[in-house]
């Protein structure tokens, strides 16, 4: 456990992608197996204890410490882990710490009756770096900045191979990763990427830069389709096996069966998961119901029946279309798309232009009937390979301009990580006359980036300065029509919401500017909020308009 509480600390402190990848890489070449194989499952989630809860850590520090003061100590760090890490009185007598494969292999066949008794005698073995890294362990919860992507860019790095390499056969190996270690190290042959139903490395796209990208390319070199507003996936029907990914290669088909049992194409076709009634398609918030559940049931799906709007075809049957270009890959997923007849499978439609100036009308005003719930335009070259990673030039996103509102910060919730000394999490509200005639605040969202971290600094003192009144880690700041702070948030996208009281949800909300200027009485009112939701509330077609 030594080394991978090191590494976690280390991480945790450690802003920089590159020096993360370093530290990465180093502890792989340091760490023999199984223990850096568990490390790698812990940091790209691939490893979960049915058995250990946070309840069960919570229980074991009131026993140990006094309730009363384990509550304020809680509050005051606002991190179960650091605060049982840091207070935990340890008894004497204690055996040795344990190895990381030691607590993994303990944890994964432990009972819950089991684990309590495990936990405190590895509590009292270790200090306070350890304990922090276990109970990150336990609960899953490790916030050190590391994704599975740059997790498998470390990966690539220690064994001197391309990150493609690594996520074609990923889907194949299991923690401890040993055959994938043996690879790296040259000490046996690649493992095999042919398993039924793998993922494929997506293809990503860069951002548009107006002001030299659009005098470097050629128009007529381009197709153009709407970027909408659902998940990316890639859906992957292979040798009786059918399979549900995200981007990152995470298999969600539990949380979307509707959707595994349409795919009656044998091949894997990218494609964005949407809400689809119909023609028209739901909002982000209505598939987020979906997601947020592993075994959804039969009345959730017929209110949120999901499909997929592909994009683009990587195999056709048994045959690989990677190498071949955008516009032969294209016609093909017109024709699969025909043949399958699918109402839960549909095409994402072209958007017809002459030049760069009449496509930026186009996603300035698209033509009635056209996506509203779209997230602007995506430019792919017409001679274009499937290519894994963000290749130049290829692929672009041209992203609408965010809308933006002003509110006032109304609550303040302390961080995780690095961040649980400081309130940076904030919800914040616009004003709306209540029955009596007066201006009220209602919250509208919740933002918790977009700042430095010398902004971070500022808002947290000016939280402090200005509570009013606590509930648990979360602090009321005073807002009203003569005091409060006025935050402009930039966020994507509106939609209706029953579960906020301003029955109004964003998509993406964030902090883009501190208003120390404003008064929090010029804030916007709830009905600007309402005029833009009504304005994109123009239902989204499938094919009709520009295909």
């Amino acid at each position: 456990m030594r080394a991978f509480a090191v590494l976690l600390d280390r991480l945790a402190f450690t802003p920089s992608r590159n020096a993360k990848l370093v530290l990465l890489a180093d502890h792989l070449r340091s760490t023999l197996d199984p223990d850096r194989g568990w490390a790698l499952a812990a940091l790209t989630g691939a490893l979960s204890f049915s058995a250990a809860k946070p309840a069960i850590i919570r229980s074991a520090a009131e026993a140990r410490i006094d309730p009363q003061l384990f509550a304020l100590s809680y509050d005051y760090v606002g991190d179960l882990a650091e605060t049982v890490a840091l207070a935990w009185p340890v008894r004497p007598g204690a055996n040795r710490e344990p190895d990381l494969s030691q607590v993994v292999d303990a944890l994964l066949t432990a009972s819950k009756h089991e684990v309590p008794k495990l936990l405190e005698g590895w509590l009292d073995a270790m200090d306070a770096d350890g304990r922090w890294a276990l109970l990150k362990l336990m609960t899953g919860a490790l916030r050190v900045g590391v994704s599975a992507r740059l997790a498998k860019q470390a990966l690539a790095d220690f064994g001197g191979v391309p990150v493609e390499q690594i996520e074609e056969v990923w889907h194949s190996q299991h923690p401890p990763y040993v055959d994938l270690f043996a690879w790296l190290e040259g000490r046996s042959e690649r493992p095999s990427p042919n398993a039924p139903a793998r993922f494929r490395p997506v293809m990503l796209a860069q951002a548009i830069d107006e002001a030299t990208d659009f005098a470097r390319y050629d128009a007529q070199d381009y197709a153009a389709e709407w970027k909408w507003d659902g998940v990316r996936v890639q859906a992957v029907n292979e040798g009786g096996r059918r399979a549900l990914y995200s981007r990152t290669g995470d298999d969600i088909g539990k949380a979307f069966p509707d959707v595994l049992e349409s795919l009656g194409f044998e091949g894997v076709i990218d494609g964005e998961l949407l809400v689809m009634h119909g023609h028209t398609i739901g909002g982000f918030g209505d598939l987020q119901q979906r997601l947020n559940r592993k075994t959804p049931d039969a009345a959730l799906m017929g209110k949120h029946p999901a499909g997929i709007r592909a994009y683009d075809l990587l195999m056709d049957g048994d045959e690989d279309l990677r190498e071949q270009p955008f516009s032969a890959r294209r016609g093909r997923l017109e024709k699969l798309v025909a043949r399958a007849a699918n109402p839960r499978l549909d095409l994402s439609p072209l958007v017809a232009f002459p030049d760069w100036e009449a496509l930026a009308g186009i996603r300035a005003d698209p033509p009635a009937g056209d996506p509203q719930l779209s997230e602007g335009l995506m430019l792919k070259r017409l001679d274009s390979p499937y290519v894994a990673g963000r290749p130049k030039g290829l692929w672009f996103k041209w992203k609408r301009d965010p809308h933006l509102v002003d509110a006032v910060l109304m609550y303040a919730q302390r961080g995780h990580g690095k961040r649980s000394g400081f309130y940076s999490d904030y919800t914040f509200g616009v004003w709306r006359e209540d029955s009596n005639g007066d201006r009220v605040l209602v919250p509208v969202g919740k933002a918790y980036f977009g700042f430095t971290d010398e902004e971070l600094k500022q808002l947290d003192k000016y939280v402090r300065d200005h509570t009013i009144d606590r509930f648990g880690p979360v602090r009321s700041i005073r807002a009203d029509m003569q005091s409060g702070l006025v935050l402009e948030i930039a966020f994507e996208g509106l939609q209706r919401s029953t579960r906020h009281k301003s029955g109004v949800a964003m998509r993406f909300p964030r902090v883009n500017r501190i208003r120390w200027d404003k008064p929090s009485r010029e804030a916007d009112e709830l009905a600007t909020l309402e005029a833009l939701l009504s304005a994109l509330a123009r239902p989204a077609r499938g094919l009709s308009g520009n295909s």
